[in-house]
């Protein structure tokens, strides 16, 4: 019965495939392939790796540099379409980029001081300046294109060689040709910024000896200069702006609370004058007045004293001149020689005598030195629009606007005053104005339907990828796998039934012979143990002949 136990097919083995037919085989083969090359697919695509770029439009040379080290860090990578590109994982942008900027990557297409650290032994003094003017050329022009609008520069020095006399002697000058990019300009303070920049890292390098070019070609740095010999500063015309807006804001910001916000429009126009005037003036005053300091005073006197009286004292002699006449004959004048009382009359007359006084006064000087600032406003002109306020609520609801009144008017125009720091003498202008504002018309956006929403469609697509692999493994389970697995356990079941019937059938005479040859074996098995038993010598020499052991 033993026997006919191991002869039963087991539930499932190689002899149940080679049960079916072939048509059940190619199906069940087909289906499993099918199972198992949709099942890869979809784990595939779960752990498909997202590329973001790591960098764009750089040289061949830093291109290759960067695979290099990516090969040496085990990252993976590809290429755009384009080639212009280098892609890796997204996860790892921004360490990749950090590990890459340690290594200097990329370097741009220029060469910097890097290349001082690569001299040969037996350089030449001739070499050794050629590499470190190279390298000079290569960190300015690293520096420039750290600047938002320049995509790309390349800088030339002309530095020529240092002589001891001090008439052959020349002075370095460079050139600067900047790559801009597209729909982007530099200011003049970034044309000087940049001239500067250049002038401070080469000795003895004025900034008249650089020139700027742009791509197209254009001396934008001799650009700035003649706009500037122009008058067209634009610091001067920022400075204008800047003065209007201010101008602007006070006027708003004054008017706001009383009309609401967004209810004024303000524009200024501000004359300035940049020019700069000195004056100096020195002035005197004509004529001092009366209480002028004296600075000194000198008074001199010289000549001989009068003599005392002479002559008869009587009333002739003290009588005083008789007046002057002009008769035809003309008496002798009392005093004369050769008259009554001419000895008296002589003896009192002065002699010689003079004096001198000279007065000095301090001066009244005054110097005056006047210096205008540039910057000074010499006229505003200034614009107001007001809104019209709101009325009362009709009966759909809606306010009408009603214009302002003329005392409202005023006080605005009073306050716009006083903010601007009106100034008639100046010749300042100012209009104040009424309207009605036109409402600005709003596109209205239609909201972005749900199965266009990208944060959406993202965030589907993330979550497909771990639902997605256990519905298909479902699915083919239910639907391909368990129906084969069941069409072929049914065939296999019918096999194998059929398959019992026939060993059972077989087995029954084999059943019969096998029970005797049992009892043979098991009498012939009894007979040895006993012959073992009564003759245990006999049985000794038989294993040892068995064993091929000869007694010694």
């Amino acid at each position: 019965m033993a026997s006919a136990e191991q002869t039963v097919l087991p539930p499932f083995s190689l002899e149940a495939l080679n049960s079916l037919s072939p048509m059940q085989k190619l199906g069940a083969i087909m289906t499993v392939a099918f199972a198992v090359a949709l099942l890869a697919g979809a784990w595939m695509w779960t752990k498909s790796i997202d590329y973001a770029v790591l960098f764009s439009n750089i040289s061949e040379r830093d291109g290759g540099q960067i695979v290099v080290s990516l090969q040496q860090m085990n990252v993976p990578y590809k290429f755009s379409e384009g080639g212009g590109a280098i892609l890796v994982p997204v996860d790892k942008v921004h360490e990749t980029r950090l590990k890459l900027a340690s290594q200097g990557l990329p370097k741009g297409g220029l060469v910097g001081f890097e290349v001082m650290e690569n001299q040969k032994l037996g350089a030449s003094q001739f070499l050794e300046q050629i590499n470190y003017q190279r390298a000079l050329e290569g960190e300015l022009a690293r520096s420039i294109q750290s600047l938002q609008a320049v995509q790309g520069a390349r800088v030339h020095l002309a530095i020529p060689k240092s002589s001891a006399f001090l008439r052959d002697e020349q002075k370095p000058t460079a050139s600067v040709v900047l790559n801009l990019y597209p729909g982007r300009s530099l200011e003049a303070s970034q044309v000087a910024g940049i001239v500067h920049l250049v002038a401070s890292s080469v000795a003895q390098l004025s900034p008249s000896n650089i020139s700027v070019i742009d791509q197209n070609g254009n001396l934008i740095s001799q650009n700035q200069d003649a706009a500037r010999d122009e008058g067209l500063d634009p610091i001067q015309l920022k400075y204008v702006r800047d003065v209007e807006a201010s101008y602007i804001k006070r006027i708003e910001t004054i008017l706001d609370p009383i009309t609401g916000p967004g209810n004024v429009r303000a524009q200024v126009a501000a004359d300035v004058d940049f020019s700069q005037s000195e004056q100096m003036a020195e002035t005197y005053k004509p004529n001092p007045p009366a209480d002028a300091a004296i600075r000194s005073q000198q008074s001199a006197e010289s000549g001989n004293a009068t003599p005392g009286a002479i002559g008869v004292p009587g009333a002739l002699s003290n009588q005083p001149p008789a007046p002057a006449t002009a008769p035809i004959t003309t008496p002798a004048a009392p005093g004369t020689p050769g008259t009554p009382g001419a000895n008296a009359q002589s003896a009192t007359q002065p002699v010689n005598i003079n004096k001198n006084i000279t007065t000095n006064y301090e001066l009244d000087k005054t110097i005056k030195h006047t210096k205008e600032g540039a910057g000074t406003i010499k006229r505003l002109s200034v614009a107001v629009v007001v809104n019209n306020k709101k009325g009362p609520v009709d009966k759909d609801g809606k306010a009408k606007s009603i214009p302002l009144t003329a005392a409202e008017i005023e006080q605005i125009n009073a306050l716009v005053r006083e903010a601007m720091g009106f100034n008639k003498d100046r010749g300042d202008t100012l209009n104040v104005a009424n309207a009605s504002f036109t409402a600005v018309e709003r596109e209205v956006v239609p909201p972005t339907p749900l199965w266009k929403d990208p944060q959406l469609l993202a965030s589907a697509r993330e979550g497909l990828k771990y639902i997605l692999l256990p519905l298909i493994a479902f699915f083919l389970w239910n639907k391909m796998l368990k129906p084969t697995i069941a069409n072929m356990m049914e065939s296999y079941a019918a096999a194998r039934k059929a398959r019992e019937l026939e060993l059972a059938e077989a087995s029954v005479p084999k059943v019969k012979e096998m029970g005797r040859a049992q009892r043979g074996f098991e009498a012939k098995l009894e007979g040895a143990r006993e012959l073992a038993r009564q003759e245990p010598k006999v049985v000794a020499d038989v294993i040892r002949d068995w064993v091929g052991v000869n007694e010694q």
